[in-house]
């Protein structure tokens, strides 16, 4: 039922394009250590090349995807499809957190529609691509976007954003350093 690719293939990221949600997944090296496990939406995830993605992630609570890639690098994005034909698709990377004030911030932002919320975008080399049957994956019908972020982002303003990730982004819930920090 899986199969393995060694890079994204066309049809994979026809796939990728129609999702309106994926998960993240990532791991301090820790055996103590908390596994992470996000959903995202908002059209913020993008296919750069056959080997290189990139989503724009929202300021939240935690901050534990960055720490875990300032650590080790490791990353699992993975796409369900809830409606048309079952499928699962998984792509296996090594990552890394791009901020504002970074050089590539510059080559990276045009591929978004950023929002005042936007905290960082997610790089991640892909070496792995996998595709199975997601037969048990349910249908759900999307009905649009929430817009919290965005409110919550507007309400708190500038300053306000930049104190709440100063503390509450700095550090992950097992100690590591995040890439604001």
């Amino acid at each position: 039922m899986a199969k393995f690719f060694d890079s994204i293939q066309d049809i994979h990221k026809a796939f990728i394009e129609k999702q309106k949600m994926f998960f993240t997944a990532s791991a301090p090296l820790s055996a103590d250590g908390h596994v992470n496990l996000s959903p995202k939406g908002i059209d913020s995830f993008r296919v750069l090349s056959p080997n290189r993605v990139a989503y724009m992630d929202i300021i939240g609570s935690g901050n534990e995807t960055s720490a875990h890639l300032m650590q080790n690098g490791r990353i699992t994005i993975m796409f369900c499809a809830f409606d048309g034909a079952p499928n699962i698709l998984r792509l296996y990377g090594n990552g890394y957190t791009v901020l504002p004030d970074d050089e590539e911030w510059q080559q990276l932002a045009p591929h978004f529609k950023l929002q005042l919320a936007t905290r960082q975008l997610i790089v991640a080399d892909i070496h792995k691509v996998q595709t199975s049957c997601g037969f048990s994956v349910p249908y759900y019908e999307y009905k649009g976007e929430r817009d919290h972020a965005q409110k919550w982002a507007e309400h708190k303003g500038a300053d306000g954003l930049k104190s709440y990730k100063q503390e509450k982004n700095r550090i992950s819930m097992d100690g590591l350093h995040t890439a604001l920090y």
